[in-house]
């Protein structure tokens, strides 16, 4: 997993090199309020401390799938990831330990902290946040957060690219190239990335009309129940005949402003890599995959757009959620 932002994450281990025994992830929820924010703190009755949802990671999981099913086993909500905030890292007994955060937005939805592991929760401004934590290192999402806010940086939509999963040979398959479907791995990829789009929760899908475009959102779409609009542009014949219409394809996904996801074939992927960099920061845009193949058959590229500046990607995550 590869988390990229406008404003770089630190690494805040004071051990560079030391192997990781721990892995977790959380998220720090927040929503808006009287003109600015609050967060959401817990408090762990088994530790008598004040902290964010977080939990470890589950064998086969992704780290981002983790973060959301520990904030729906804790507290009763089941959101979508925003912006990634930087992990923070400290030794436990097993070793050094790394948690990954997120930024949540709650919209409304009640919190029902589950009695065990979290008895007490509290909504409170990040200033008062900060004085109850008590591991003083969970001060460094949360002093992130309260940046991307100040900057109108933390309140973003995803907008998710994703590369079909792997099909079968070209050198094996002599029908209609439209027609080649996925490969054994690539079904089960197609179930991956289906458990991976859950943490976004896109609304809307724009695929390629061939079928292992389509078979792998099938999945995620049958079960979300997000429109599907298929585009002729995306597909790598009409891609090679005009790039332009595939620029103009992906210049659409942000006219609505919700979470999106476009999935399409390694061909194509420069030019969509392009025109999603024109609405970045040269920094950022420096971050983006450059070489062939660009993603793996599977991979998933995050773009957060931040929803107070039209149409600025402020922030980048890149996710292989499955490969044997």
């Amino acid at each position: 997993m590869d988390l990229k932002s406008d404003t770089p994450l630190p690494d805040q281990t004071d051990r560079p090199g030391e192997e990781i025994a721990v892995t977790a992830a959380g998220a720090i929820p927040w929503r808006a309020k009287n003109g600015g924010i609050e967060v959401l703190l817990i408090h762990r009755p088994k530790y008598d401390d004040w902290s964010w949802p977080k939990g470890k990671l589950d064998d086969g999981e992704t780290i981002p799938e983790c973060a959301v099913r520990e904030i729906r086993e804790e507290i009763g909500l089941d959101v979508g990831l925003g912006i990634p905030l930087p992990p923070i890292h400290y030794h436990v007994p097993a070793g050094l330990k790394v948690v990954h955060y997120w930024a949540a937005k709650v919209n409304g939805a009640p919190v029902v902290p589950d009695g065990k592991e979290v008895d007490s929760v509290m909504w409170c401004t990040p200033e008062r946040a900060a004085d109850f934590l008590s591991n003083p290192s969970d001060a460094d999402p949360l002093e992130f957060l309260t940046k991307a806010h100040a900057n109108g940086e933390l309140d973003t939509y995803p907008l998710v690219l994703l590369r079909h999963a792997k099909a079968k040979p070209r050198s094996s398959w002599t029908k209609a190239e439209g027609d080649r479907p996925l490969a054994a791995t690539g079904v089960r990829q197609a179930q991956a990335v289906k458990g991976l789009l859950q943490v976004w929760k896109p609304l809307r899908l724009v695929t390629s009309p061939w079928k292992r475009c389509v078979s792998t959102i099938a999945p995620y779409a049958k079960v979300s129940g997000a429109k599907v609009k298929l585009s002729e542009s995306l597909t790598e014949q009409s891609h090679k005949r005009s790039p332009k219409k595939t620029a103009a394809t992906v210049e659409g996904l942000f006219d609505k402003q919700q979470a999106i996801a476009l999935c399409t074939h390694r061909p194509a992927l420069p030019t969509v890599l392009k025109q999603l960099g024109e609405h970045m920061s040269p920094w950022l845009r420096d971050l983006l995959p450059t070489s062939d193949p660009y993603l793996t058959p599977g991979e998933v590229l995050v773009c957060h757009v931040s929803r107070g500046n039209g149409r600025r990607i402020v922030a980048l995550e890149q996710i292989k959620p499955f490969d044997d």
